[in-house]
């Protein structure tokens, strides 16, 4: 059954919303506005070709990356653009992680004298990170001398968005890059584009390719899916904070389970069968674990929300 969207514009933090806008082969002009308002780089980007969003490692048994989006542009330097909603420890960790794939990716058989291209790693995040500057939403970080605090190496940055932290107004907004950002906190809130925004071509492209309704029915039914999982994810998630105080962590994650767990045990009593209970509380359980494993929560965390085995998690993700 679908749901109905009262909303205009998708929302950009589920995944199908960021790929939708940001990794759209026919609209790569929106991706490159973005990345060349981010980025402190000499030349402009021109052009971007997206690459295989899948990174294995170097070994069959080695540990892959997902992205969200990954390209490179006409100089060949590359980009990973990461959509995190979930608040994750150790999300910095992952991040150089993720990072260390197109540093394999160049390496060359024979004689190669080491040289590499430009890495650049995006996280627009829907948290804030741990002991970051209360009042800085944007971070750029490179390796540098700790005694003289010059720049060491330049083919390696971060930057880290953190979105909770930026609360402009659209009348506080000073710059092209302020404009996307309240672009992205904003649009899924919005009915139509904002004054401000409809003298800018590259904005207007980017509210049409958000329209739910301009969709096609394959795209609106996938929109859809990924919407109620975020819902559903977080409602449970929700309501296990709520009540860890009281109840203690493992009890609080419990009771936010039986909230998450109501439409499964539904299916099963209209059947009228405790298998049907049983299959429908298990169902949705992996459903959560899934969801769970995409925000990049660890097994730990994972088996406290579903109270299901870590051996049938690290299944889920393999």
């Amino acid at each position: 059954m679908c749901m109905t969207i009262k909303e205009k514009y998708i929302d950009p933090f589920t995944d199908f919303g960021f790929k939708q806008i940001f990794g759209n082969e026919n609209h790569k002009n929106i991706l490159i506005s973005f990345l060349n308002d981010l980025l402190d780089i000499e030349h402009k980007i021109v052009s971007v070709e997206y690459r295989n969003l899948e990174q294995l490692g170097l070994n069959i048994v080695d540990r892959k990356a997902v992205y969200d989006i990954y390209c490179t542009d006409e100089k060949e330097n590359n980009f990973i653009v990461e959509l995190q909603r979930g608040k994750q420890k150790y999300f910095k960790d992952r991040s150089v992680y993720y990072t260390s794939f197109p540093i394999q990716e160049q390496s060359k058989k024979g004689t190669w004298d080491y040289s590499l291209k430009k890495i650049y790693f995006v996280g627009i995040l829907e948290f804030e990170l741990e002991n970051s500057n209360k009042e800085k939403y944007l971070s750029k970080v490179q390796l540098c001398d700790t005694q003289t605090n010059e720049i060491f190496y330049d083919k390696l940055t971060y930057y880290y968005i953190e979105m909770p932290k930026f609360k402009k107004t659209e009348k506080e907004l000073s710059n092209h890059l302020e404009y996307w950002l309240y672009y992205l906190n904003n649009l899924n809130n919005l009915n139509k584009i904002p004054e401000s925004f409809k003298e800018d071509k590259i904005l207007n492209e980017a509210f049409d390719i958000a329209e739910f309704l301009a969709l096609d029915d394959d795209k609106q039914f996938a929109y859809q899916q990924d919407l109620k999982a975020r819902n559903d994810y977080k409602n449970v998630l929700d309501f296990a904070v709520e009540n860890a105080t009281e109840y203690g962590l493992k009890q609080g994650m419990e009771k936010g389970m039986e909230k998450g767990m109501e439409k499964g045990m539904e299916k099963g009593m209209e059947k009228g069968k405790i298998e049907g209970k049983i299959e429908g509380i298990q169902e949705e359980k992996l459903s959560i674990a899934r969801n769970a494993i995409s925000q990049g929560f660890d097994n730990k965390t994972i088996s406290l929300i579903t109270s299901l085995p870590i051996q049938i998690i690290e299944n889920l993700q393999k």
